[in-house]
């Protein structure tokens, strides 16, 4: 090695030597203010609905309401005892599955093809989908009931299914495009070479590398669709079907509202989309970043 060599390694290490090391995990102060500041947003909220649920009604609308009292199941125990929970949590998981499995069957498809082919008319049909994501659901709820009355499908579960994925396909395609387009089209040349076909290219190469973004695309399309509300109440007719969602809107009458149940039953609501999002918290992380980058 000659001298100058030498001498470029040598400034090499000590430029590293000298560089001001960043602890992993160490947080800046303004990092430090967000995440106080969104504590507070999100924290507080979610503190005030589980100490109101495990209140009485006298102490929650009493003048002498505050964060001193003795505490009671007597909700959650109203909650688990009803006819109506039990029903409306598996009606929230078949809407939800079914949405799920119906907008990914749509989407996928979809986004690989406008992950794969260029061109003016692409650009035309990624605009159409945000303008679609930026329309308001309340403009659709009308049209839609209309449609599916004379369909025959109000007042039933796959009409329901049927308007979530309306509304969630357009998000969901434009969610899965980075990750097909981060696919090598090297390795589909590789494997056309090899003598395999588009759909055998497609299951066997893309879509198994491309398994985060669906996960991903998935978990969102299911948490979305399980806090769905506007849909639920107008399109199911009978409150015996309605989902978790439109059962919280029960508790609000012309009597007035039982505020610890309403809690109670946000709580129990909530606690399945906690552990879903617990599960696939790393997933869900790894999986936007890599959209959002691509």
């Amino acid at each position: 090695m000659s001298a100058v060599a030498v001498s470029r390694v040598t400034e090499t290490a000590t430029a590293t030597r000298r560089r001001p090391r960043n602890p992993r995990g160490r947080s800046g102060p303004v990092a430090i203010i967000l995440q106080v500041l969104l504590f507070v947003m999100y924290g507080i909220p979610i503190l005030w609905i589980l100490l109101t649920s495990i209140k009485s009604s006298d102490e929650v609308i009493g003048t002498q309401a505050s964060i001193i009292f003795t505490p009671t199941l007597d909700a959650y125990v109203r909650a688990f005892e009803g006819q109506d929970l039990w029903p409306a949590l598996a009606q929230s998981l078949i809407i939800s599955t079914s949405t799920m499995v119906l907008v990914l069957a749509v989407a996928i498809p979809c986004a690989y093809a406008l992950a794969r082919v260029g061109g003016r008319w692409v650009t035309i049909a990624l605009a159409l989908l945000i303008v679609l994501q930026m329309m308001p659901q309340t403009a659709t709820v009308i049209p839609l009931f209309q449609i599916f009355g004379s369909w025959g499908l109000l007042d039933s579960t796959s009409g329901l299914v049927l308007a979530d994925a309306a509304l969630l396909t357009p998000f969901a395609i434009v969610l899965l495009r980075p990750f097909f387009r981060a696919v090598p089209i090297a390795l589909e040349e590789s494997a056309s070479i090899d003598g395999a076909g588009i759909v055998r290219r497609f299951f066997s190469i893309v879509l198994p590398v491309a398994r985060n973004g669906v996960a991903t695309t998935a978990t969102l399309v299911f948490l979305i669709c399980w806090g769905e509300f506007l849909y639920a109440i107008n399109f199911l007719l009978s409150p015996g079907t309605y989902p978790l969602s439109a059962l919280l809107a029960q508790q609000v009458s012309a009597f007035g509202i039982d505020w610890p149940a309403l809690m109670a039953l946000s709580v129990i609501t909530s606690i399945p989309i906690l552990i879903l999002f617990a599960a696939t918290y790393r997933l869900l992380r790894e999986g936007l970043t890599v959209g959002a980058v691509k």
